[in-house]
C-alpha cells in the first residue's frame, strides 16, 4: 500500500517547520488590559517577598491544545502536497477499424459446389462460414458487424469486439432466411447507414475509426431500391471502403453470369478491391488478401488511475477542530461548577 503512495506536489512539505520557526523567532503577542491601582502595592510586594517588574503575561496553551494545532497544521500541509494512491490496473482498448461483413443468403447459396476441409461437397454458405471463422480470428483488433441480405437486408449482428458472439450469430444463419433474390444495392445502403449511425454515436472519440465493408455475393442485383453503383458513390462520400467478393458460378443454378463489371466498379468507386472465388481456396485467398489490405489498428494501453486523498485530510482537520472546540467548551463550563462546589465544601467544613 505504501509503495503505491505518492505526492503530486511534495515541495509543500517544506512548510511543515513553519510553526516552530514562528514560535522560536517571532515575539510573543502582547495585549493591554486594565489594572486596579492600590496605594499599598509596594507593602504587599514586600510582604510576599516579590520583586515587581514591567512586562506582559504570556498565555500558554495546554498540552493537548498544542498537539491539536501541530497535527492540524501537518494535515493541511500534507493535503497541499496532494497525496494519492494508484488504483487497480486497468486496460484501455482502442479499436481503430469497424468491419461490416455483408453476406448473401439468396437461394443460390445452397448450391453444394464447394469442397470443405474434409474433401466433401458443401454448400456455398457452409464454405463461407468456415472461411469467416478463420477470418474473424485474425481481426482481434477490429469490431465486427454482420448484415444478411436476400429480398431485404437486415443487421444480424451490430458492431462488437466479441468474436465468439459474432461467430455464433453467423452460424445461426441459413439460406433463404432473408428471401430468395439478391438485393445487393440495398445491403450496401444498409451498411452505410449502420456506419453513419456509429459515427454519430462515437463522435466524441479522439480519432475516427476506419470503415470497411466486405460484401460477399453469388448473384446480380435484382430489385434493389438503390443501384449498387449509386450506393458505392455514397459509400465513398461517407468514407466507407468496400471490398467485393464474387463467389461460385451462378450458371450452375440457371442464373445469369455474375456482372463482374458492376462488382469491380463498386469496389473501385469506394476505394476497395474486387475478388472472384470459384472454390474454397480462392475464397480463403480473397479473405487473406483483405487481411493484408486492412492490417490491424488495435491498441491496448495499461494504466492505473490515481486516487487523491487530500480531501480526507481536510475532513480530519475539520473534525479535529470541532472536537477541540467541544472539549474547550466543556472545560470552561465545568471549571466554575468545580470552584463553586469547592467553596461550598470549605464553607461546610
Amino acid at each position: 500500500m505504501f509503495q503505491e503512495l505518492e505526492l503530486a506536489h511534495p515541495w509543500w512539505l517544506l512548510l511543515l517547520p513553519v510553526p516552530l520557526l514562528v514560535y522560536w523567532l517571532a515575539p510573543a503577542y502582547q495585549t493591554i488590559q486594565p489594572a486596579l491601582k492600590v496605594p499599598f502595592f509596594q507593602t504587599l510586594a514586600k510582604a510576599l517577598n516579590q520583586q515587581p517588574s514591567k512586562g506582559a503575561h504570556q498565555l500558554h496553551a495546554r498540552g493537548w491544545q498544542t498537539s491539536i494545532r501541530f497535527i492540524a497544521w501537518a494535515c493541511i500541509v500534507v493535503a497541499l502536497a496532494k497525496p494519492q494512491v494508484l488504483g487497480p490496473p486497468q486496460v484501455r482498448e482502442e479499436f481503430g477499424r469497424d468491419v461490416m461483413v455483408v453476406v448473401d443468403l439468396s437461394g443460390s447459396m445452397a448450391e453444394p459446389d464447394f469442397v470443405g476441409v474434409d474433401g466433401k461437397k458443401i454448400t456455398r454458405l457452409a464454405a463461407v462460414k468456415q472461411v469467416l471463422a478463420d477470418f474473424a480470428q485474425h481481426r482481434d483488433g477490429d469490431r465486427l458487424g454482420l448484415i444478411l441480405f436476400g429480398d431485404a437486408a437486415f443487421v444480424q449482428t451490430p458492431f462488437t469486439a466479441d468474436r465468439s458472439a459474432w461467430l455464433t450469430l453467423l452460424n445461426q444463419t441459413d439460406v433463404a432466411m432473408a428471401g430468395q433474390s439478391t438485393h445487393l444495392g440495398d445491403a450496401i445502403g444498409l451498411a452505410i447507414k449502420v456506419f453513419d449511425r456509429e459515427s454519430r454515436l462515437s463522435q466524441t472519440d479522439s480519432a475516427p475509426k476506419q470503415k470497411v465493408a466486405i460484401v460477399l455475393t453469388d448473384g446480380n442485383d435484382n430489385g434493389s431500391f438503390v443501384e449498387p453503383l449509386d450506393a458505392a458513390k455514397v459509400a465513398k462520400a461517407k468514407g466507407v471502403r468496400i471490398h467485393m467478393i464474387a463467389m461460385g458460378n451462378p450458371q450452375t443454378v440457371g442464373e445469369q453470369a455474375l456482372d463482374m463489371n458492376t462488382i469491380n466498379q463498386v469496389a473501385k468507386q469506394s476505394g476497395g478491391q474486387a475478388f472472384s472465388a470459384l472454390n474454397r481456396d480462392e475464397l480463403v485467398a480473397a479473405y487473406d488478401a483483405i487481411n493484408q489490405l486492412e492490417p490491424k489498428l488495435y491498441q491496448s494501453t495499461n494504466y492505473r488511475r490515481k486516487i487523491s486523498l487530500h480531501h480526507y485530510l481536510i475532513m480530519f482537520v475539520v473534525a479535529l477542530h470541532l472536537l477541540a472546540f467541544a472539549l474547550a467548551t466543556f472545560t470552561k463550563t465545568r471549571s466554575p461548577l468545580e470552584r463553586e462546589a469547592k467553596q461550598q465544601g470549605e464553607q461546610g467544613v
